[in-house]
């Protein structure tokens, strides 16, 4: 059987309204009808989660965090419903702050933070935890039951997969040196009791930079750990950290394992002129807070207030084998997968009280596969189209400050983008009610505007976000209307000396005729598509000034994400350079993570100022997951460990 991919989003929307049928009407599929069905969770009944900042171990020439994963029960469903299994970070010294998602870690410009960090997915006794959701051990993943010779490796094993869970962190946007960027070979398991004999308890990689760790930070990783420093000698701006580990970054992800990390102060933050203070460690309860991350995430849950994530390729597309072994197709990898409810720093479809005054919002989209359009409404919240009632002021995006305030209605933002706003609610009156709605789409972006070049998400349910309600006004507004801002400018990234022609490639089945996608690939327009264990084909020298133009073969639009730099848009063009255009409205800052249009081409600039071993990738982490990520080395390239 052979779908295309417009086809196989009419089967994946037919399963998706067969998920939301009210219970006990999914008769046909057991699967689905026991997920929850996201109209009977009431909606705005539950505050924001305030996430405040991550208490440290020490400070001293640097800021000291020891940060564990756990898994623990959350009350991400209102009151009254289950509560949900989930892993997140917290400190071990404060049991208190393990939270999904993640406190947030504040960070000082150019002084170094340092965070040991450790795989605790154990009980009580000493015991490893298997997995939350499924795992897919055909795809090129860590692999630990292949021992040292075969760990960071694909195979044939269609089983469950029971045993200890790798883990590897790694902060988004960071300028940091190679052993402390998360890469996705240096996973490592927990110090657990039961490992089982001949599992790899490390990646490929673990060694190489533990040893490079210890001789520059003079520190010791232990079993189950890993000791990275950040450098933050970049723009105050906005990161996030979360899990990377090879093959599984997608449900460890989805699991709860992400967080904010904030670079504050340098001659690029205007902390004083803008809406303050963001949430602290030692903040009482009841304290105002008027600089807020908002991370937004899709979830779908069962019946029972666990986590649904599709643990077979038939919720993709309806292809129901055969599978590995008897063809190339992985029985469990989706290529994208929506899910069906909005979560919003781990509540579902919260609110926010807001008082007639500025308000700083710091927007982190991270959804696996979703692009969101966010815009304010007044009124009802599911009546489309929408016209907005309040504009997002972008003063931000993944690496800082914009060049000037931009007034927008409404804005794009990838999975892995972030972008920084201001909200001005002073001419609202109390009791007036703000909506953050969403017109992106509930299947794969393919670029284009909402209602004209595809059909908007539901508007009962991934159509909504959260909720702004207006009291009244307890302090004067010392901020600095966003029209009157004036933003620090945007470094000058230098002439580049190469430039590389690079593709974004997707691939079906080379024995099912019509089967697909079977996985996603990077390339060169030169050679081809490349597989994760391929040879590196991107080596800049150090301190080369690059310019990577992007071809994108596919069908959909690709959040591409390059590690260790802030990249400058230069533009895009038709896939034969035809039609080029300038940045889009908000891309005229540094970037980190950009969406890469269908049959076109999408250009940016880079500095490599740090040498070693870092990683490309699509941010949609289905994708990545599934060989569309590739290693790239700046400097002379190493043996393989």
């Amino acid at each position: 059987m052979g779908l295309s991919r417009r086809e196989f989003l009419k089967r994946s929307m037919a399963a998706g309204a067969a998920a939301a049928l009210p219970l006990g009407l999914g008769a046909g599929c057991p699967a689905l009808s026991s997920i929850l069905d996201p109209r009977l969770i009431q909606k705005y009944s539950s505050p924001l989660p305030i996430l405040p900042a991550m208490p440290m171990a020490a400070s001293a020439a640097f800021d000291y965090y020891e940060i564990a994963i756990r898994q623990f029960r959350q009350q991400i469903l209102p009151t009254g419903w289950p509560g949900t299994s989930v892993w997140g970070y917290g400190s071990i010294h404060a049991p208190s702050t393990f939270s999904y998602p993640s406190f947030t870690l504040e960070a000082r410009w150019e002084k170094p933070l340092r965070v040991k960090w450790i795989n605790q997915l154990m009980n009580a006794a000493g015991n490893f935890l298997p997995h939350l959701l499924p795992v897919d051990q055909t795809l090129h993943w860590a692999n630990p039951p292949g021992g040292a010779t075969m760990r960071d490796m694909e195979t044939q094993n269609t089983d469950p997969y029971l045993g200890p869970v790798p883990m590897v962190t790694h902060l988004h946007g960071g300028h940091s040196k190679d052993y402390s960027d998360g890469y996705p070979e240096a996973w490592y398991l927990p110090a657990a009791a039961n490992i089982p004999m001949g599992y790899a308890r490390t990646g490929t990689w673990y060694d190489t930079f533990k040893a490079e760790a210890e001789a520059d930070l003079g520190q010791t990783w232990t079993p189950g750990s890993a000791v990275f420093e950040y450098l933050n000698d970049q723009r105050a701006t906005t990161l996030w950290f979360h899990d990377h580990s090879l093959g599984i970054t997608r449900s460890n992800v989805y699991a709860g394992t992400a967080g904010f990390y904030l670079i504050r102060g340098g001659p690029d933050d205007l902390a004083e002129a803008l809406p303050g203070p963001a949430p602290r460690t030692d903040d009482l309860p009841g304290t105002n807070y008027f600089e807020i991350p908002v991370l937004v995430q899709d979830r779908s849950f069962r019946v029972d207030g666990s986590l649904f994530y599709p643990d077979s390729r038939e919720f993709f597309d309806g292809f129901t084998g055969p599978y590995i072994p008897d063809s190339d197709i992985s029985p469990v990898w989706n290529a994208e997968f929506f899910a069906n409810a909005i979560v919003v720093n781990g509540r579902t479809w919260p609110f926010q009280l807001v008082e007639p005054r500025r308000y700083r919002f710091r927007w982190l989209n991270c959804c696996n596969s979703r692009f969101l359009f966010l815009k304010i409404v007044a009124g009802d919240p599911t009546a489309r189209p929408a016209s907005a009632t309040l504009p997002f002021w972008q003063i931000g995006a993944d690496g800082g400050f914009l060049p000037e305030p931009l007034p927008r209605e409404s804005f794009r933002i990838g999975p892995g983008e972030r972008v920084d706003t201001i909200v001005d609610f002073t001419d609202a009156a109390p009791g007036t009610a703000f909506y953050v709605i969403n017109e992106g789409p509930d299947e794969p972006f393919g670029g284009g505007e909402p209602g004209t070049d595809f059909a908007v998400a539901d508007p009962g349910t991934t159509g909504q976000i959260m909720k702004f309600i207006v009291t009244p006004l307890s302090s004067v507004d010392t901020s600095v209307p966003p029209d009157q801002l004036t933003l620090p400018s945007r470094p000058a990234l230098g002439t580049a000396n190469v430039t590389r022609d690079l593709t974004v490639n997707e691939v079906d089945s080379d024995v099912l005729a019509g089967v697909g996608p079977r996985a996603s690939f990077l390339g060169t327009v030169a050679d081809g598509s490349h597989r994760w264990k391929d040879a590196v084909t991107e080596n800049p020298k150090l301190g080369d000034v690059e310019v990577w133009n992007i071809h994108n073969t596919t069908e959909d639009a690709h959040p591409i994400h390059i590690h260790q730099v802030q990249f400058e848009v230069l533009g895009r063009t038709g896939a034969n350079g035809e039609n080029p255009t300038p940045p889009e409205a908000g891309e005229d800052g540094l970037k980190d993570t950009l969406a890469v249009y269908p049959d076109g081409v999408t250009t940016v600039k880079a500095v490599f100022d740090l040498p070693g071993r870092y990683v490309w990738h699509c941010h949609i982490l289905e994708h990545e997951d599934n060989e569309m990520m590739r290693p790239f080395h700046v400097g002379p390239v190493p043996p393989e460990p």
